[in-house]
């Protein structure tokens, strides 16, 4: 007994598989085509993980924008959490999650949502609620696109207006 090592110990190797590999401040990631910004995501910390997977966490929250061919600010995204799987290209937000089409002046309000870039998607099974400059729509689950500009709830409720001549 006493302050010396025990050699088995020493030898054995830390379990590095789930310590991000780099870890960033105030990071600031551009998706571009043939130099045109299609999207910005910034966030206070980022931290990359390898093994099987490769991801991006963002555990202190994100922000995405989305920008129209022009260029101009279309649609945002912020959540308190965020993760980026680099083999599908897909980013699930968690936690306070708001989308904002700017154009539309929409706001999209849920605690998780699903970004696939590669289908320029947004969707979630999880409950929904949609400000549109004159109305508030609820629902469970939700499809749209990443621009949220055309969406579907899934499971929608609450009361609706209809024209007497529509029934």
């Amino acid at each position: 007994m006493g302050c010396g090592r025990d050699k088995e110990v020493a030898q054995t190797p830390a379990d590095t598989t789930q310590l991000p590999l780099m870890m960033a401040i105030d990071i600031e990631v551009i998706f571009s085509d043939s130099g045109r910004l299609q999207a910005r995501v910034t966030g206070p910390i980022a931290n990359r993980y390898e093994g099987e997977k490769v991801w991006l966490e963002f555990s202190k929250g994100f922000r995405a924008e989305m920008f129209d061919s022009a260029q101009r600010l279309e649609t945002t995204i912020t959540a308190d959490y965020g993760k980026r799987m680099e083999d599908t290209k897909t980013m699930e937000a968690r936690g306070n999650v708001i989308v904002r089409n700017e154009f539309k002046n929409e706001q999209l309000n849920t605690e998780v949502l699903i970004w696939n870039e590669m289908k320029h998607t947004i969707s979630t099974d999880s409950p929904v609620i949609i400000t549109t400059p004159d109305k508030v729509l609820h629902g469970t689950g939700l499809e749209a696109n990443e621009t949220f500009t055309n969406y579907r709830i899934l499971r929608p409720r609450g009361e609706m207006q209809v024209k007497e001549d529509s029934l």
